[in-house]
């Protein structure tokens, strides 16, 4: 590759999946560094060896020494998305709503274009040293403090996603189950508390996933934790043809006497009766607006810059890939991307559409309004929440990798450890959730920092440090985009904590993550 050759041409991050390739994996090996950094000890056996069997002429797939992939192309896809896939998809409708469609469709395709990019760097890095662990990538840029600093970052980034999980299980599992039960809210029922149906749902459904020794064989709970989601964008879409605009509010007197009385109140598009009273309706919102500026668009801005946060997962499963080439990964999260891409659009637009300028940070709140007691939108809860519990087994697996490359990197894998490391972040991130809720805004200032990290920052300076200079030198246009997406990655790290320090001064709440 010639150094003045753009990064962007080779990224191959196109909807047919045709773009450069990636290497047809001609490694160079780093003349620079110490002999002794060219091996790395084991953490975890068969699944951590760090090195790849020599590939002669590029051409052929890489393996690793002691671990042959046999995870599907299609089972990696869901796994990338299943990490790129949370519950910030709930709030791109609002996230629309205060920049307008074009403007949201702009910054949404440049954030899945530059998150394309990050991989790629990754990737490349990747390939050029035989490392397949973000960790050990920090180390061969940086030494010891680039190895720590990357594993504290996807520690403290993962297990703060997965509180806001596991709080999200919570405070809404309860709500669902007492709306189709019917339950009194005010009853001291064991399975309307929380606390219990957080530890059930810990031990019954989150722990076993997570002991499993490959990845891999999370692509089936993946699948369908996707196709909740599916569900979801499914139900949103059919709701725009069901809910006029202007919507009525939700009346429990009437629905005491009519549930379906509800939805005839609507005599005409500015007045509705509500016992017997008219109350003139304020259409005024209900138009698409193309774009759209106010005082809430900044706050959009960190929102989908890490819509597509998954990073610590993609060495991970680029590891267990069949075949494994930078190639065939790119192409793994390249239609990862594309999927979660359409799924963020539609659901974004058709959420928008159906509430206007109505819509709120959170958009089954907003169908709540209509009708809590709504079947479709409960079985929709459900089916998030269903996606949500799935989604922390494949955001653990990272966190594990990392503590054992931290502290067990001389270590072999032990059964042992690989289950007391997973007890024991479950239990403390369940102590967190039920036992100090508040420490949640404390992971939003530290999403806001790591998040910056492992998907601009990180991969930027890594590929800088880590590709020879010899090969590309600084001055060539690749080194100098790379620095470009460390700097941006810096802003987006300066804008979020702002908008968090102006929330927490002014008591507002409307900074938020794309996890």
């Amino acid at each position: 590759m010639e150094p003045a050759q753009s990064e962007m041409s080779i990224l191959g991050c196109s909807t047919n999946g045709k773009g450069h390739n990636l290497g047809d994996d001609k490694y160079v090996p780093m003349k620079t560094m110490p002999e002794e950094l060219d091996t790395f000890d084991d953490p975890d056996g068969i699944l951590e060896s760090e090195e790849f069997l020599p590939n002669g002429d590029g051409t052929k797939p890489m393996r690793f020494t002691d671990f042959e992939g046999k995870t599907s192309f299609g089972m990696s896809v869901f796994n990338l998305g299943n990490a790129i896939m949370g519950s910030g998809i709930l709030g791109l409708a609002y996230a629309m709503a205060n920049t307008g469609i074009l403007l949201f469709l702009f910054l949404l395709t440049v954030v899945a274009v530059l998150s394309c990019y990050s991989i790629h760097l990754l990737l490349k890095s990747s390939g050029i040293v035989g490392i397949r662990a973000y960790e050990q990538l920090g180390y061969r840029a940086f030494g010891t403090p680039g190895k720590m600093a990357a594993g504290i970052a996807i520690t403290l980034q993962n297990i703060g996603a997965m509180s806001s999980y596991l709080y999200i299980v919570k405070s809404e599992f309860p709500l669902v189950i007492q709306a189709f039960s019917r339950a009194d809210p005010t009853a001291d029922l064991w399975y309307l508390n929380g606390n219990y149906l957080v530890v059930m749902v810990s031990i019954g459904v989150i722990l076993p996933l997570a002991l499993m020794k490959q990845l891999g064989y999370l692509g089936y709970t993946s699948g369908f934790s996707l196709s909740c989601m599916v569900f979801f964008l499914s139900a949103v879409i059919y709701k725009k043809f069901q809910i006029p605009c202007p919507f009525e509010e939700f009346s429990a007197a009437n629905h005491t006497v009519s549930h379906q009385d509800i939805h005839l109140n609507i005599t005409d598009n500015h007045a509705t009766h509500d016992n017997g009273l008219v109350h003139e309706m304020d259409d005024s919102h209900c138009g698409a607006r193309m774009f759209t500026m106010n005082s809430q668009t900044a706050y959009t801005i960190p929102i989908l810059a890490f819509a597509f946060v998954c990073h610590p997962e993609v060495l991970p499963i680029y590891t267990e890939l069949r075949n494994p080439t930078q190639r065939r990964m790119q192409h793994v999260s390249n239609l990862s991307i594309l999927v979660m891409y359409t799924m963020y659009f539609l659901a974004a637009l058709f959420g928008y559409l159906t509430f206007y300028g109505k819509t709120e940070t959170e958009l089954l709140h907003t169908y709540s309004r209509i009708d809590p007691y709504d079947t479709l939108i409960l079985c929709v809860r459900l089916a998030v929440l269903t996606a949500v519990t799935l989604t922390v087994p494949i955001v653990l697996f990272p966190v594990r990798r990392a503590l054992n490359q931290m502290f067990f990197a001389s270590k072999s894998f032990n059964w042992l450890r690989h289950v007391a490391i997973a007890v024991t972040l479950l239990s403390f991130i369940n102590m967190l959730v039920i036992f100090a809720p508040n420490i949640l805004g404390i992971f939003g200032v530290i999403g806001a920092t790591s998040a910056p990290c492992l998907i601009f920052i990180f991969p930027a300076i890594f590929y800088i440090r880590i590709v020879p200079k010899e090969q590309e030198p600084m001055h060539s246009i690749p080194k100098i985009l790379a620095a470009c997406f460390a700097g941006l990655g810096v802003a987006f790290m300066i804008m979020s904590l702002s908008f968090i320090i102006i929330d927490w001064t002014t008591g507002s709440s409307n900074s938020g993550g794309g996890h």
